[in-house]
């Protein structure tokens, strides 16, 4: 199976993660995507996160009824820093039988050759880009294995969402239904664990 593998600290889950998975598979990038839950992303070493427990059952909840995208702990078990040339040969090995590919933003994809092993990344699994605003690419500068995929732009964040929360002001419509309440708990509890305002 094709599968793409989306990591990310979902911090928390949004409707625009749930959006993009959706399209890569029914336009046929990937067979599925394993939303990557990560613990701790080596470039953000500074951003506050909720609970890696709470981040993975919100997401977990948020995905149950689709069929094709799914949430994943496996980065819970591999050593942190999160680097993902390790966690995609982590997963090959334990899944042998699947091709993985790398879904990332454009915002990423700028960062790329400062990630671990960006040209070892690049020269075994195919990588997917997704356009994020303020970040144009053009798709005939991109290197042999990274495809520019075809996708509209979904103008919400996980820190839009915190921001909110902390404000006062409804998500509803931000992260699906069924987590509203939860996610919003979730953020007020963050906030109220000393997280200054200003930082989420």
């Amino acid at each position: 199976m094709r599968i793409g593998i989306y990591g990310g600290s979902f911090n928390p889950i949004h409707c625009g993660h749930i959006a993009l998975a959706r399209q890569l598979v029914d336009k046929g990038y990937v067979e599925e995507v394993w939303l990557m839950v990560s613990p701790q992303n080596p470039l953000k070493t500074g951003q506050k996160l909720l609970p890696d427990a709470t981040r993975l059952a919100l997401a977990t909840k948020a995905l149950k009824g689709e069929a094709h995208v799914k949430a994943s702990d496996f980065e819970f078990a591999l050593p942190r820093p999160s680097y993902t040339w390790n966690t995609l040969e982590a997963l090959s090995t334990v899944y042998p039988q699947h091709q993985f590919s790398l879904i990332i933003g454009a915002d990423n994809w700028q960062l790329f050759n400062e990630w671990k092993h960006p040209e070892r990344i690049l020269g075994h699994y195919p990588i997917l880009v997704y356009p994020r605003r303020g970040y144009n690419i053009n798709p005939s500068s991109l290197p042999q294995g990274a495809t520019l995929v075809d996708m509209p732009l979904y103008d919400v964040s996980s820190t839009l969402i915190r921001t909110r929360v902390a404000q006062g002001k409804s998500i509803s419509g931000l992260v699906p239904p069924c987590i509203v309440s939860d996610a919003t708990q979730a953020c007020l509890a963050l906030l109220h664990n000393g997280t200054d305002r200003q930082k989420l």
